[in-house]
């Protein structure tokens, strides 16, 4: 086992934002879909029948080796297919490196059950933006990311792909009040949401999708 690795592990184990939000979530005893999961060090902690993706081979063997069931491949594109449904969609700092934010919104309902839940998790502008001038703020800006959000904007991308949003918070805190208070200055924020089953597009923007290979046949009409 590579050190560098378990470390990693070791820091997702002992981080209090995600055992809150595992906590609150019941995400323990959960079936979990994590996108970008990297080495399985968030889908390590979810439960029974739970399933990692990465576009990496070298960490669909590590986490293999440690008993997880992580699958090499990338969900935007169509080649991919898993037939299975999850009780929950966790995809955590990917979004903002996504070509098609919008288009992963939608595709990755294909993957949810009914009544589950999506939990992204993405760096943001905080309000306060003079704070980015600050190392701890600085991720949201990092160069190897391609969308930019506020938790606004954030916010509405999400709706705006057929989703509705139950929570966004920076799950510092167990109290949704304390987290509550720290929006301003939060630099990660994770936005829980459920599909939108009314959803549609209306016929103006169908007939503007029209060229576009890949969105047109996921889309709800």
């Amino acid at each position: 086992m590579n050190p560098n690795t378990e470390r990693r592990f070791r820091a997702v184990e002992q981080s209090r934002t995600f055992q809150n939000i595992v906590a609150t979530y019941d995400l323990k005893n959960k079936s979990v879909f994590d996108i970008g999961c990297s080495y399985g060090e968030f889908l390590i902690h979810f439960g029974k029948g739970s399933t990692g993706v990465t576009v990496t081979e070298s960490e669909v063997a590590y986490g293999t080796e440690k008993g997880l069931d992580i699958r090499l491949g990338n969900i935007e594109l169509d080649a991919f297919v898993l037939e299975q449904k999850y009780d929950v969609l966790f995809a955590n700092n990917i979004f903002e490196h996504l070509y098609s934010p919008h288009h992963f919104l939608i595709k990755a309902k294909k993957f949810l059950k009914p009544d589950g839940i999506m939990i992204l998790g993405v760096p943001c502008i905080p309000k306060v933006v003079s704070l980015t001038h600050l190392p701890k703020f600085r991720g949201s800006l990092a160069v190897e990311h391609i969308n930019f959000f506020t938790r606004d904007t954030l916010t509405k991308t999400v709706e705006r792909g057929g989703w509705k949003v139950k929570n966004v918070r920076g799950f510092h805190f167990k109290h949704s009040m304390i987290d509550g208070l720290l929006n301003p200055v939060y630099p990660h924020f994770y936005v829980v949401a459920s599909m939108d089953h009314t959803f549609a597009y209306p016929e103006r923007r169908l007939r503007e999708l029209l060229g576009y290979v890949g969105i047109i046949d996921d889309i709800p009409r």
